[in-house]
């Protein structure tokens, strides 16, 4: 049995993605295999985090690179993956020495020296009138001396080319709308930091894009809530399908999906 009552961005993305794939993630809960990828990018935000603890003369390109082990060590005792994904020295070694990479681009697009981030990984949660909580966390919280407020996000891998790049653009739009039903303030700026290719996008929203954003993800939970009320799960194929670990399951590829769980709470229902 299961529950439906909240929504992440990337809970949000997988529907649009693929309605099927977000059930499998989401409703039935099946276990993925661990990611060395993905792996990477959480130990380089655990180093940048962790990086804006020192005083800011000592936030320098090598004492990112101190924090490496330290950081992989922490996420080594709490995730048991780990000895799966990197099992030897050589393997572990190549792990430190491109997360080494992503932090030197980190430090060609910014001074961390200069900066005094409001808050970090910052968990955000509000509920909308229908019930639906809406939940993330945002890597990063800049507020400058005239109250402007930046949403920061890093990314591991390259810019997207444009027609690539919704669901990042819809997570920090995803974001805004989370701080503006927090506390009324729109954001003055979103940034994604591309830490792969070096580069930044960064939005201005107003509030007509708080409000579309708001819009979306209602009629996206409308949609939600239709297939989990009648329970049927369009796939939707893609490049994308090629890294699905859930192809072996899913009918366009000529398979059979399991039954779906029960769903004993809907929100809006």
């Amino acid at each position: 049995m299961a529950e439906l009552n909240a929504l992440s961005p990337s809970r949000a993305n997988d529907f649009l993605q693929c309605p099927l794939k977000f059930r499998f993630r989401t409703v039935d809960r099946l276990p993925e295999p661990p990611s060395a990828a993905a792996f990477k990018g959480t130990l380089v935000h655990a180093v940048l985090e962790h990086l804006y603890d020192l005083p800011a003369p000592e936030r320098t390109l090598d004492a990112a690179r101190g924090l490496i082990v330290p950081r992989f060590d922490d996420l080594a005792r709490d995730k048991e993956d780990v000895a799966e994904l990197f099992p030897d020295e050589v393997a572990r070694d190549r792990l430190f020495d491109e997360s080494a990479q992503l932090l030197r681009s980190y430090f060609a697009l910014e001074l961390p020296d200069r900066l005094e981030p409001a808050e970090r990984e910052k968990f955000v949660s509000v509920t909308l009138d229908n019930g639906l909580k809406l939940r993330g966390f945002i890597d990063r919280i800049d507020v400058a001396p005239g109250g402007q407020i930046r949403l920061v996000d890093y990314k591991t891998g390259k810019q997207p080319k444009p027609q690539y790049s919704r669901e990042a653009e819809f997570q920090m739009r995803f974001y805004a709308l989370l701080r503006y039903r927090t506390d009324g303030v729109l954001v003055h700026t979103l940034q994604l930091m591309y830490l792969g290719s070096r580069s930044i996008k960064a939005m201005r929203p107003v509030l007509a894009d708080v409000e579309r954003t708001e819009h979306q993800i209602l009629g996206l939970w409308e949609d939600i809530s239709r297939s989990a009320e009648t329970g049927v799960w369009r796939t939707r194929t893609s490049p994308l399908c090629g890294w699905c670990h859930f192809k072996p399951l899913c009918p366009a590829w000529g398979n059979e999906a399991p039954a779906a769980p029960e769903i004993t709470a809907l929100a809006g229902r």
